[in-house]
């Protein structure tokens, strides 16, 4: 880039990555972590000639096309294509801008929530299924498990030790479970297990009734997951509690739900904020642009 043309670390729109933390609290740039991982979203890297073009997408300087990503607003220098594919840059009609600021954090967050959806629907299908084939067939079942039980006890010697609570006492259980009750056990299961589903789809496309769902599923259920930690504390049901503690906080407080923080019209009104061609042009005002194109002619 010439010298006339000042770095763009010199303007007053600095490109993720580079504003220093404040307060050692790093800021995470999403910005660059979706072009880390999708690459970056140039466009007129096919154009033949530059004229008129739109100088906050790509701007021509000592021979080289700088073309600015328009999801980092970083800018890389390319050649000029050897078999351009169209007459110039498309116009901003013509293009579908990648995700930004707020709504781009919302994408990676609600995604991974819905991934942890998607492994509880697994689990709980698969036990709803376990259900199923154990009432279909628990006659047969129950004489296996009676031979493996007197099999056990008679290489120990005697009766087996087990607490009332213990793993050997929960499978004698089953077997007298009425079929009635087994029956409601997987339906409700698979209940559950269908709602898990239909909140990870609806948290994977950021649907706001998924955010709702999901919420209302996750403090119906912490009750519950607070009786079990005072009857036996384990490892897992103290992560289990924190990851849905997380997420119900999270819901409420960045999303806004329940009328926190203003709702639902604050929560639109700082995406719009993000969205757009009026945030990238925030970003690289327009008296910049005029500059720019300016000494680019001299």
């Amino acid at each position: 880039m010439s010298s006339a043309n000042p770095p763009l670390t010199d303007r007053r729109a600095v490109a993720p990555g580079l504003v220093k933390p404040r307060r050692f609290r790093p800021k995470l740039a999403w910005e660059l972590v979706g072009c880390a991982a999708n690459g970056h979203e140039l466009v007129g890297t096919d154009a033949r000639t530059l004229d008129g073009t739109d100088h906050a997408l790509v701007q021509e300087h000592d021979g080289f096309r700088w073309h600015r990503c328009l999801r980092c607003d970083s800018w890389l220098p390319l050649p000029a294509p050897h078999s351009p594919t169209r007459d110039g840059v498309p116009d901003r009609a013509e293009i579908d801008l990648p995700l930004r600021g707020r709504p781009l954090r919302d994408r990676y967050v609600l995604r991974a929530i819905a991934v942890d959806r998607v492994v509880h629907f697994l689990l709980i299908g698969a036990l709803a299924v376990g259900v199923f084939v154990f009432l279909g067939d628990r006659s047969r079942l129950h004489g296996s498990w009676t031979r493996i039980l007197n099999r056990l006890q008679g290489a120990v010697g005697g009766p087996l030790a087990d607490s009332p609570h213990g793993l050997l006492n929960e499978v004698d259980h089953l077997f007298t479970v009425s079929a009635t009750t087994l029956l409601l056990y997987g339906l409700g299961f698979a209940a559950y297990a269908l709602i898990n589903l239909v909140e990870a789809v609806g948290l994977w496309r950021a649907r706001r009734w998924a955010e709702y769902l999901t919420l209302i599923e996750v403090v119906a259920l912490v009750p519950y997951e607070i009786y079990e930690l005072t009857k036996r504390l384990s490892p897992l049901k103290i992560l289990t509690l924190l990851i849905n503690l997380a997420v119900v906080a999270y819901l409420l407080y960045a999303h806004r739900l329940l009328g926190v923080r203003g709702g639902g019209p604050a929560d639109e009104a700082e995406r719009e904020r993000d969205t757009g061609w009026a945030a990238l042009d925030r970003a690289y005002p327009p008296q910049l642009q005029l500059a720019d194109a300016g000494r680019g002619r001299h």
